[in-house]
């Protein structure tokens, strides 16, 4: 996935030699959010950029196709430490295919810590804004194991026939200090997978929301039902709190709306606390009701530390933000708005009945809670050595099915 911009990288970061290390503006109040902002001008890669420091601010850079961006961050053995990058592009712009992030933590000798987190801009006028983090966990061992300054790289692909306008980029870092006596993970609950199938509708009545445009002015939703209005090319941000062992669920449903069909026309998106990626799900649109759903493993709960990118990326308990986009295509000959109705339901922790059928996957921590990002070649190698098992059992049958044919045809 991420070896095609190797090349890449060792153009822009010899380039980068010659270009002229960051500096950092004052930090202003964004108005209404509460939220500090402060824009910084990321140095080349293996360069030092400016220091993210960890709280409750923004920072904002731009972020152009094949741009390698570093900054620095401090980071100590005894707190978790989440750096994330948020990328908004222009509503309506088409990026390429090959266009996306990649974010990744490195000591300041230049050592990864862990295999980056890549993300893809959705084609076909989607391109819906993209957030991921790295990660550095408490306790963390291996190279990127001591305290000290680390290096957070933002990395953009090609733009390839896209847009190749430099994109708006927000960068946080939060730190947080693990609960005193945290408890080990729970045992593996058995086989299967987690239900999709959401609780109950609540009887309660439809409430208005108007969705943020991003993830500092989310509004607040829980357990029910809510109604908005999206334009095409919009993103709408939600918040809600998921406690320890429930599963969310969500539904939005766009309403009836004469246009063109388009393939990835909505979307439903889910982000941790920290802006980390932890599900993406799309649907088609043509003007009729559509609707996009997603459910997820439970909050904080046995594959936190295992388990694919959903389990790890539901390892917390508290607030995840819900993305509702409408793609800019959508529009057709109109630009008005479209009604969305965003169902969100909380349930108890349950597996899918049968599910024990399918084999499950297991593995040992994550590499980012040996230090460093959080990615998804765990659980792939994981999948490939079930697949090379799988491969093996059916060769064995195949082969005693074949002795068996040659001694019936010799008797």
């Amino acid at each position: 996935m991420y070896g095609g911009w190797a090349g890449l990288r060792t153009v822009v970061a010899a380039v980068g030699a010659l270009t002229v290390t960051a500096a950092a503006s004052p930090a202003r109040a964004d108005g209404g959010t509460g939220v500090r902002t402060q824009a910084v001008h990321g140095a080349p890669e293996g360069a030092d950029g400016p220091l993210l420091e960890a709280g409750g601010r923004t920072y904002t850079d731009r972020l152009a196709p094949g741009e390698h961006k570093s900054y620095r961050v401090r980071l100590d053995t005894s707190s978790d430490a989440y750096v994330s990058a948020v990328v908004l592009p222009r509503p309506g712009s088409t990026m390429g295919l090959r266009d996306g992030i990649d974010v990744s933590l490195r000591a300041a000798d230049g050592t990864p810590c862990g295999p980056a987190r890549h993300r893809s801009f959705l084609s076909e006028g989607g391109a819906y804004p993209l957030a991921d983090h790295v990660e550095h966990l408490a306790g963390a061992g291996g190279a990127c194991g001591a305290a000290g300054i680390y290096r957070f790289v933002v990395a953009r692909g090609d733009a390839d026939g896209g847009d190749a306008a430099p994109v708006p980029l927000e960068l946080r870092h939060t730190s947080e200090r693990p609960a005193a006596g945290s408890p080990a993970p729970d045992p593996d609950p058995g086989p299967g997978s987690w239900s999709s199938q959401p609780p109950s509708a609540s009887a309660g009545p439809v409430r208005g929301v108007t969705g943020g445009s991003g993830f500092d002015d989310a509004a607040q939703v829980g357990g029910g039902t809510w109604q908005d209005r999206i334009r095409p090319g919009e993103t709408r941000f939600y918040r809600v709190t998921v406690p320890a062992g429930q599963q969310l669920f969500a539904k939005a449903t766009f309403g009836k709306a004469p246009g063109p069909y388009v393939a990835n026309g909505v979307r439903l998106g889910l982000n941790d606390a920290a802006r980390g990626h932890v599900m993406n799900r799309t649907g088609a649109y043509g003007g009729d009701p559509a609707t996009v759903a997603l459910a997820t493993p439970p909050a904080a709960g046995p594959g936190a530390l295992r388990g694919g990118e959903a389990e790890r990326g539901m390892g917390r308990a508290g607030w995840y933000f819900l993305q509702v986009s409408l793609n800019a295509k959508a529009a057709g000959a109109r630009s008005g708005p479209v009604p969305v109705r965003l169902a969100v339901g909380l349930a108890a922790a349950r597996k899918d009945a049968g599910a024990g059928l399918l084999p499950r996957v297991l593995g040992g921590r994550p590499a980012a809670a040996h230090g460093g990002t959080a990615g998804g070649g765990g659980w792939l190698r994981a999948f490939g050595y079930t697949g090379v098992g799988v491969g093996a059992a059916l060769l064995l049958g195949l082969g005693g099915w074949v002795l068996l044919a040659r001694r019936a045809g010799g008797r």
